[in-house]
């Protein structure tokens, strides 16, 4: 699977360490000590040394990056994972990284136009719906989906899981993206529980699908 994605997994290696380049170049402007964690308002509060801020953050991206790479080629059921499917966990990892220096520079230069609550909200929001597009279509395996032990022990208990859950997901992926631009409820929480819901849903419908056909 690696081998034939190996084009595909260079560019987004370079994606996903491309934000270094970028704090490079913005050395001089950056403070020594950047926020590089944030509240649910906001509001930074955690700091880090401008050496993790601008290399160890999206070194450990690139880490968890290659790390999933590697895990999801050698599944024992990896040939019923399309490429499609494949391609977009590998886009994952970039998309964080992207958002992370986007926010973190963003904030240390005092850009105005950048909240990280919203972009969370957008980011969450994406990641659902574009994986809520691709479950109906993901096949059996080990690494990626819905894996409690009835859906792998039962093919038809999988597919009906996953066409369930992916309706779910982009639901979910819609409201997440509208909660980041309300204001009554903390929009973080607010997404939070919604991605919890959107889980739980096709889990439990898949256990009582189980209990219904194994009796």
């Amino acid at each position: 699977m690696l081998k034939a994605n190996k084009k595909f997994f260079i560019v987004t290696c370079i994606i996903t360490i491309l934000p270094i380049l970028v704090g490079l170049l913005l050395w001089n402007q950056l403070p020594e000590r950047v926020a590089t964690h944030f509240g649910t308002d906001g509001t930074p509060n955690g700091y880090s040394s401008k050496l993790v801020a601008v290399i160890g953050i999206y070194l450990f991206c690139l880490a968890i990056h290659v790390f999933c790479a590697l895990v999801t080629s050698v599944d024992p059921k990896g040939k019923n994972i399309s490429p499609k499917v494949y391609r977009l966990i590998l886009c994952i990892c970039p998309l964080v990284s992207i958002y992370a220096g986007v926010t973190v520079y963003g904030n240390a230069l005092d850009y105005k136009g950048v909240n990280s609550t919203v972009w969370i909200n957008a980011l969450m929001a994406v990641i659902l719906i574009v994986v809520g597009n691709y479950l109906p279509k993901c096949r059996q395996n080990y690494t990626i989906g819905i894996k409690l032990p009835w859906t792998l022990a039962d093919e038809e208990n999988w597919d009906y899981t996953h066409r369930m859950a992916g309706k779910w997901w982009i639901l979910g992926g819609v409201l997440t993206f509208l909660a980041g631009f309300q204001s009554w409820v903390d929009p973080v929480y607010v997404s939070l529980t919604i991605i919890i819901i959107v889980a739980l849903i096709p889990a439990v419908a898949s256990y009582l699908h189980f209990r219904k056909h194994s009796l």
